[in-house]
């Protein structure tokens, strides 16, 4: 009876961005996957994706576009004038704001949310979101004229013999274009654990796409989760067949922008040393197979500066069903313990 009653939600999720192999037994079903359902979700998103970048190219520099286009990422370093940039720094440091945590692994993900309250105290962030290289790059890797989520971030690695970080495997997000940002507060160096990048791996290359066809019919039954959750993760060893280098890794200077589509293999490399990373971190994700690049109504001045406490909000109260990975962790400084 419950497979009946959920089986009009589990068709109507092929036509969004869902990617669970494991909650959804249609996006999962070996039998459907074998007759081309992943492959085909992927290369449909992967088209319609171009063809909205297409008309969102004027809002960005062509030197950053070819450099997307080619690699999957843009960095510019010196992004914000230095004396604005050390005025935004020492506010977020200096001030106490409502934090949540996640902890996966040895590594601690400390996040606070920009909105209303967060942009009173810190007003310089806007000069950044609302920077038109800002915006224009976010548009054009996510693909969509939309706001992303922003959030300040702090990274925090322990480096205890426990389990190892998830994010220290090579993955892509999800199976369609999709766009996070970093803005770095503070230098990064190798030993602190940087993102890293297979430069090329955006692509829907013919042998990515056989990749995907061929983990899809797999990955539903395996003990990796985050790959059954459609997050899927792959060896460094298997880039060559795939025709992609080895990751590049990303020891950045503090006010260095990083714009990446995270559906290209990434990972944060994994520290060899105690560490705290401090960005502004960014990630923008719509229903992928929208013809439209507008239209977004949640980026609309008045509601997207308060979209993700309302989300936090929404997942507390419906947490027996839904969980709620974002733990509420009191009022910090971003550098506390």
């Amino acid at each position: 009876m419950h497979s009946l009653l959920a089986a009009p939600f589990w068709l109507a999720q092929l036509a969004t961005g869902a990617k669970s192999f494991r909650d959804n037994p249609l996006i999962g079903s070996h039998r459907l996957n074998a007759m081309g359902l992943h492959a085909a979700r992927v290369r449909i998103a992967h088209h319609l994706a171009w063809l909205r970048r297409r008309r969102l190219a004027a809002g960005v520099d062509a030197e950053q576009r070819a450099a997307f286009d080619r690699d999957g990422f843009v960095l510019v370093p010196d992004f914000l004038p230095a004396a604005l940039f050390e005025q935004l720094r020492e506010r977020i440091l200096q001030q106490r704001f409502e934090t949540r945590e996640m902890r996966q692994g040895d590594t601690i993900t400390r996040r606070v949310a920009i909105g209303p309250s967060f942009l009173r105290s810190v007003p310089e962030v806007r000069a950044l979101i609302r920077d038109h290289r800002f915006a224009g790059l976010c548009r054009y890797v996510g693909s969509f004229r939309s706001e992303p989520l922003h959030y300040v971030q702090t990274i925090v690695t322990e480096c205890d013999p426990g389990d190892p970080d998830p994010q220290t495997r090579l993955h892509a997000d999800t199976f369609h274009p999709t766009v996070k940002a970093w803005f770095f507060l503070n230098d990064v160096e190798e030993a602190d654990g940087p993102f890293s990048y297979v430069s090329g791996s955006h692509r829907l290359t013919a042998e990515r796409l056989e990749w995907e066809h061929r983990r899809s019919l797999e990955v539903g039954r395996s003990d990796d989760f985050l790959s059954a959750r459609g997050s899927l993760r792959i060896g460094a060893e298997e880039l060559a067949g795939l025709k992609l280098p080895p990751p590049q890794s990303f020891p950045v200077k503090a006010n260095t922008l990083v714009v990446a589509d995270t559906c290209g293999f990434h990972a944060r490399v994994a520290a060899s040393r105690p560490s705290r990373r401090l960005e502004l971190w960014s990630f923008g994700r719509r229903n992928p197979f929208l013809p439209w690049a507008g239209g977004d109504l949640l980026s609309m001045p008045g509601i997207a500066e308060r979209r993700i406490e309302a989300m936090w909000s929404a997942r507390d109260r419906l947490q027996k069903w839904m969980g709620q990975p974002w733990q509420t962790s009191g009022s910090k400084r971003v550098f506390d313990d």
